[in-house]
């Protein structure tokens, strides 16, 4: 990737619903860059589209209208099977409720994405396990799920993320179902794959103080981008 080219650039992108004859703006024109190595916070409340931002630009979703260029490539319109190579390949994702397989292990559960890539099976349990003991996790290799505490199956979300060595991690509120403590230990790992690793992060978030970790932060509002790149804006939302 060339130097100061964008990552991920959305271009007046609109995401339309209908449902039984009423039609939802989820996002109203949308203008979005973030460079290479960016931390960036889109906060906001409930149903201000921030999540389905975030979708949008990790392939999960396709926009009504406009453009969503992800490392100079136009992804509006393309295929589902390109998008899920896309996925697959070039971003991880850490969700809220983590979307572990139940029936798997941890160091399973992050070698899946590595097995679908092609990797034998051999190779991608010796990177799992790597990535595991990263995480801090080293001891929890063999335990399922419900096994494992909110903070841990977390943990082993971050870890899968990365599997296959992403471009950007994407957040969907990843510390919504932890309490203070544990989220506090999420909200440092991320910070450390940010500065240590030089991962782009994109994290969805309604929380106020999670939002000013991230380097710079981005409100929307309404499916509007309400304020930018600036804390004094989060604070001044969050005490509407």
């Amino acid at each position: 990737m060339k130097k100061g080219k964008n990552l991920f650039e959305v271009k007046d992108v609109w995401k339309v619903y209908r449902m039984k004859g009423v039609k939802t703006n989820a996002l109203r024109g949308v203008d979005l860059k973030v460079k290479p190595g960016e931390y960036v916070a889109i906060f906001g409340p409930s149903g201000s589209g921030k999540s389905t931002l975030m979708h949008i630009m990790g392939c999960l979703d396709t926009p009504t209208k406009g453009e969503v260029i992800f490392d100079g490539r136009d992804i509006s319109e393309l295929s589902d099977d390109a998008l899920a190579l896309i996925r697959r390949e070039k971003i991880g994702f850490v969700f809220q409720s983590y979307n572990l397989v139940g029936g798997l292990t941890a160091i399973e559960n992050v070698a899946l994405p590595m097995r679908f890539k092609g990797l034998p099976r051999i190779n991608a349990l010796a990177r799992a396990k790597e990535l595991l003991e990263k995480v801090d996790l080293g001891d929890r290799l063999h335990h399922k799920p419900n096994e494992l505490s909110g903070g841990q199956q977390q943990r082993v979300g971050i870890a899968r993320a990365l599997a296959n060595s992403p471009d950007a991690i994407l957040l969907d509120e990843p510390t919504g179902n932890l309490d203070t403590k544990t989220g506090d230990e999420i909200t440092k790992l991320i910070e450390t794959l940010h500065k240590k690793q030089k991962k782009t992060i994109l994290m969805v978030t309604h929380d106020s103080d999670l939002a000013k970790k991230a380097d710079r932060q981005v409100l929307i509002k309404d499916g509007k981008i309400f304020s930018d790149n600036g804390k004094k804006h989060v604070k001044k939302y969050a005490g509407e």
